[in-house]
């Protein structure tokens, strides 16, 4: 068998021009269409460099839909920070569980970056490693419980297992949406908001602190 090819991580601005074209392509004419010589092309480099940076189409492929999986991770965590860190009052935190997984489901799934990875995922899960391939894998659900420990050592909630409270406050608010409507994205259906609010309200009477 012959030895992998040691890929090159190479010049960033030619790195970063090869995703954009190679994105640009797989969006507009698919990846079957797209040709490494058309990436090569639109980024302004040469085909050999392609191949040097990334081995193969396929491996090109994976690398966008990473990039573009890793930045919607970034967008959670700065919306976890912007929300929902230094809560230490009971009294905001029912606000603060609402404004942050409002703006998850306007600023985040009704981005640009969102749909593409939808539309990515959907029409080239054949050429991605396996069929439900998710490039964000568990990362937003762990940081959630990272909060909600955090929330639980400050005596704000009571929960036993984080990562268990995480998925269930994501099934109380977006897989609640997802089920009624078959969007949680509220930048385009006024019905989300009320789903998400009676969500984080259940998931308070669940966890919340009692009261002495």
């Amino acid at each position: 068998m012959p030895p992998t090819k040691t890929l090159r991580e190479g010049s960033a601005p030619k790195r970063a021009a090869i995703l954009s074209a190679a994105r640009e392509l797989f969006l507009t004419d698919g990846f079957d269409r797209s040709s490494v010589d058309a990436v090569a092309a639109r980024a302004g480099v040469s085909k050999r460099t392609v191949y040097d940076y990334f081995g193969d189409k396929q491996t090109l492929l994976r690398t966008v839909v990473d990039s573009v999986g890793q930045s919607l991770v970034t967008a959670v965590r700065r919306t976890l920070d912007d929300t929902l860190t230094d809560r230490t009052e009971a009294a905001g935190l029912e606000d603060a569980l609402v404004t942050f997984s409002m703006r998850i489901a306007t600023d985040m799934l009704g981005s640009a970056e969102y749909a593409t990875l939808r539309r990515l995922v959907r029409a080239e899960s054949g050429h991605l490693p396996h069929q439900d391939y998710n490039p964000m894998a568990d990362t937003p659900d762990e940081a959630i419980a990272e909060r909600l420990a955090a929330f639980a050592a400050a005596g704000l909630l009571d929960v036993p297992d984080p990562r268990l409270a995480a998925d269930q406050f994501l099934a109380l608010t977006f897989g609640v949406a997802l089920d009624r409507l078959g969007s949680a994205n509220a930048a385009e259906d006024s019905r989300v908001r009320p789903l998400v609010v009676e969500g984080v309200r259940t998931f308070l009477r669940a966890y919340r602190t009692p009261s002495p």
